[in-house]
């Protein structure tokens, strides 16, 4: 292949190739005339090894953070919430929210990975949300939500029950068994990877 059949293979500038056949990146060779040539076998082994490097890449930036929402209406609750996350062990893109409402909206906005939210709120209360989000065909079947409550299990069965597979913790916040279910969750959000 020509510099030029190699630069537009590989979606790079002529002298982008022209470097990397200096640099010795592209075993290249010179033609009696003095133009270089270029095997397609090594523009294709290095396309792929830039494709490899591109999806690796990616799955780290996916893998990177726990997308965390907490919703939480105590203020000081909620600041203890950020410093306790901030000391976790692994990386979380920490979102808040201080009702139900606003929790919807940041729900749709950025999709969290798991949600923690108090069951009391002002307004819209926990329940209500979570019965919204659970709603079938509504798109978060499967996100993974974390109720936290002062409220005894028989007076959350009074108050209609949590949906299936919301996880309920008591108040006060037991913050080690939450970064435990975070971690749990972070794991399963990990990109699976092909044995090497």
């Amino acid at each position: 292949m020509t510099t030029r059949q190699a630069g537009e293979a590989l979606g790079v500038a002529v002298r982008t190739v022209q470097l990397w056949v200096e640099a010795g990146v592209l075993p290249a060779w010179r033609t009696a005339g003095g133009h270089r040539r270029i095997a397609r076998s090594a523009v294709e082994k290095l396309m792929a090894e830039r494709a490899q490097v591109i999806a690796h890449e990616a799955e780290g930036a996916q893998a990177r953070a726990l997308k965390l929402l907490v919703i939480e209406d105590d203020a000081d609750l909620l600041r203890l919430f950020c410093l306790m996350v901030e000391g976790w062990d692994f990386p979380v893109e920490l979102s808040t929210a201080t009702n139900a409402f606003e929790g919807l909206v940041r729900i749709g906005q950025i999709r969290p990975d798991m949600v923690v939210t108090d069951l009391e709120l002002a307004g819209m209360d926990g329940l209500q949300m979570m019965r919204s989000l659970k709603r079938p065909g509504f798109g978060f079947d499967e996100l993974v939500i974390v109720a936290v409550s002062a409220l005894s299990q028989a007076a959350i069965g009074a108050r209609g029950g949590l949906p299936e597979g919301v996880a309920v913790v008591q108040k006060p916040v037991p913050f080690n068994e939450i970064q435990v279910l975070a971690r749990d969750q972070r794991l399963r959000c990990l990109p699976s990877r092909a044995p090497a």
